[in-house]
């Protein structure tokens, strides 16, 4: 019985501690994005605009180890351009005698990564683990909003809350204080295309190709889903029609 009741409280608190974080941030904006819908697409000047804010920006402290370079290709980038991109780092490998190298990065890589292992990671951010970026419009409640809200949402902090040393103040944040400086500031990178880079800018942009990177199939998904429920529409008008015909004759 004590072992159960110890169980339920210790999930209980869990639980509570859970729901007072998110009760602790504020409410997050909901922004308007091109691939949102059923038939929401994906912009490919926005989606090569995101990936130079993330390559120029975001890469030096975070991941996107679930993409290869070769997956480039599917926002826009030409074959030639993907493979520079893959050569820009070498890579581990093992020889034929199985002796660790280094050797030049081609496009079948992932993503080259800033360190090396998690513990490096640690190292150079304070014990902070940057996440890495595959997949975090889909593990973040929010979604892209949260991503956004998260990027564009540093401020100063109210009078009476302080903020620990080494941490910034965040109200979209569970606690309202993170370890991540703002990353983005107006004109910290400059578009190939033109394109004025402010915050809002680049903060949309990067979230396009970060919603992107966690689902590089999503519109042929949804191709797919329009084709399969035109298809049972069809068969739908096809089988009533039979129907009225077969039994036309029964009372």
């Amino acid at each position: 019985m004590n072992r159960k009741f110890f169980a339920y409280m210790t999930a209980f608190i869990i639980t509570l501690t859970a729901t007072l974080a998110e009760g602790d941030t504020l409410p997050i904006p909901k922004q308007k994005w091109s691939f949102e819908g059923p038939t929401g697409t994906f912009k490919q000047d926005a989606l090569q605009r995101g990936y130079q804010v993330f390559k120029e920006v975001c890469s030096a402290c975070h991941g996107l180890n679930r993409i290869s370079y070769e997956k480039l290709m599917g926002i826009g980038l030409s074959k030639n351009t993907v493979k520079a991109l893959a050569a820009e780092h070498d890579q581990p490998d093992l020889n034929d005698e199985g002796q660790p190298i280094q050797r030049k990065g081609i496009i079948s890589d992932k993503i080259h990564s800033p360190y090396a292992n998690d513990k490096a990671a640690r190292a150079s951010n304070n014990g902070a683990l940057p996440p890495d970026l595959s997949l975090i419009t889909k593990a973040r409640a929010g979604g892209s909003n949260y991503i956004y809200a998260l990027l564009t949402g540093f401020c100063a902090a109210p009078a009476d809350t302080p903020v620990t040393e080494g941490m910034h103040y965040n109200p979209y944040f569970s606690g309202r204080q993170i370890a991540m400086a703002p990353p983005l500031f107006d004109g910290q990178v400059t578009y190939t295309d033109g394109t004025k880079a402010t915050v809002d800018q680049m903060a949309k942009d990067v979230v396009t190709f970060l919603s992107w990177a966690a689902e590089p199939e999503m519109e042929q998904r949804k191709q797919m889903g329009v084709k399969v429920i035109f298809y049972l529409l069809i068969m739908s008008i096809v089988l009533y029609l039979s129907k009225r015909k077969i039994w036309k004759d029964v009372k």
